[in-house]
């Protein structure tokens, strides 16, 4: 079994930045790479400031020197399967080698679905081109036929005045305006057949046998991320601007909604510039570092923050901690509920509590802390409600009564209990009653790198919901609910991680 710090996928500018940059952090590192770049069929690489007009493979070897030479090894190769496991991840790679890594950067690029016409895809990256800003300079001036969208046709004529833009549609009035401005033909039609005369395109032939004379081909080619035998990370690429392209978000430097994980490059951005997949690259393996940092620190602490002494201290005192004032979640999604019996699990001071038993409910607040429980106590008696306290380790909670709601905002669980937890608070459910689980959403991982937040803090409203019979569930409510809130003195956008299921009765 191998074991690295980090498992890089995918050797490209995004990847072995990445690598460069954990190499010289002195972490270990692992690069598998198919050896399959996106730009293998460019002659050169353009835009990228000291190596323009550099052939990419070329970049990509003096890549692979430089981040040998800080002890990152390379492997040629696939991931053939990835899943989290434990406080990390295990990978397979073809061949059946298995490697853990205690994070994961996926640097995968893009595949482009290119059209199916006849001639076009022999003829990709040398005179069937679809990035002006990657192309333009080379075929200025020249007659250009653009298979793409009206965006394109727009953007292309920055480079020439000889263009032409094949569409199937017919465009708007208004873009028909602009179109004509600028000098640009429309034909509508569909292409058939990419002409090729002494090694050159001379033109294309559309589906109706009308010929249209081109020096070169612009596809608007719809783009995808490579995530191949990534499925069991739980990554779920996003539709994308363009049409029929889709990519992975991410938040912040490159996280993604599954902790230790985050992605750079062309996987996350369908710009597709080389020199911004690099940036991306080692903006995301910094991160990585630091979450490294953190993780190494608490263990030389021996004290995670996390555990009942932890909570003792936390709610130790007179002061409150918290506001007192019940999550704006529960207030809007518990609102339409008719009151019955309820349990707060990881109560807190009660804030959510002491607001369900003004509404009528039996409530039971539970928390692992006897001091966070006193001040449950003490904020029921100025509220004149009662609330039952049970002081329990969330984690191995099952006192055997079935509740009319089950809730929990914001648990700190303990590394590798959390999914556990969730479905002991989904089994303590009764027929017909709700599920309601508000947690921080993985895209706000940076917002509390620097408080000891551990992995298992932050999760989505999708991951909850899978661990959902739905023969047993009914998802209500399943979304990344956003809202602003105060960190270090500063208002940020955050995210809220809402999930509500009714048992079927």
């Amino acid at each position: 079994m191998d074991e690295v710090d980090v498992l890089v996928i995918g050797g490209g500018a995004a990847g072995l930045s990445g690598a460069l940059t954990l190499g010289r952090a002195r972490r270990s590192v692992l690069v598998v790479d198919a050896g399959e770049p996106r730009n293998a069929p460019a002659a050169h690489m353009h835009g990228f400031l000291g190596h323009d007009g550099l052939p990419p493979a070329d970049l990509l070897a003096r890549g692979r020197a430089e981040v040998e030479g800080y002890g990152v090894r390379l492997h040629r190769g696939r991931v053939t399967a990835a899943v989290p496991e434990g406080n990390g991840f295990l990978a397979t790679l073809d061949g059946g080698t298995e490697v853990r890594a205690r994070r994961v950067l996926v640097a995968t690029g893009l595949v482009d679905e290119l059209p199916e016409v006849d001639g076009l895809r022999a003829r990709w990256g040398r005179d069937v081109v679809h990035c002006p800003y990657c192309h333009g300079w080379e075929v200025r001036d020249r007659r250009i036929v653009l298979l793409g969208s009206m965006h394109q046709a727009l953007l292309w004529r920055n480079w020439t005045a000889a263009l032409t833009w094949v569409t199937p549609t017919t465009p708007e009035a208004d873009d028909r305006a602009k179109l004509a401005a600028l000098g640009i033909t429309v034909i509508e039609g569909a292409p058939a057949e990419v002409l090729v005369e002494a090694d050159a395109v001379t033109g294309i032939r559309l589906a109706s046998g009308r010929v249209l004379e081109a020096k070169v081909i612009a596809t608007g080619a719809p783009m995808r991320p490579r995530l191949d035998g990534l499925d069991g990370l739980g990554l779920v690429a996003e539709e994308g601007p363009f049409p029929g392209s889709s990519f992975l978000p991410t938040g912040d430097r490159g996280q993604t909604v599954v902790p230790g994980v985050r992605a750079a490059g062309n996987v996350t951005d369908l710009s597709a510039q080389v020199v911004v997949a690099a940036a991306e690259g080692q903006m995301a393996a910094a991160m990585l570092n630091m979450e490294l940092i953190e993780e190494d620190t608490t263990r030389a602490m021996h004290r995670p923050p996390t555990g009942r002494d932890y909570w003792e201290d936390r709610y130790a005192g007179t002061e409150r901690v918290w506001s007192g004032r019940p999550n704006r979640v529960l207030e809007t999604e518990a609102a339409t509920l008719t009151p019955g019996t309820a349990a707060d699990i990881g109560a807190g001071e009660g804030g959510d509590a002491v607001w369900l038993a003004t509404r009528g409910w039996d409530v039971t607040a539970v928390d692992i802390a006897q001091g966070a429980l006193d001040k449950v106590a003490a904020l029921a008696a100025e509220q004149g409600v009662a609330v039952r306290t049970e002081r329990a380790d969330v984690g191995e909670w099952d006192d055997g009564r079935r509740y009319d709601l089950v809730t929990s905002h914001f648990l700190h669980p303990e590394p590798g209990i959390r999914d556990d937890l969730f479905r002991r608070m989904a089994a303590a459910v009764a027929p017909g009653g709700t599920l309601l689980i508000v947690g921080h959403h993985p895209h706000d991982r940076h917002l509390r790198d620097g408080l000891g937040a551990l992995e298992d803090w932050f999760v989505t409203a999708e991951q909850v919901a899978a661990l959902l019979d739905p023969d047993e569930w009914q998802i209500e409510v399943a979304e990344s609910r956003p809202r602003t809130e105060e960190h270090a003195g500063r208002q940020h956008e955050v995210a809220d991680a809402v999930l509500r299921a009714r048992r079927r009765g």
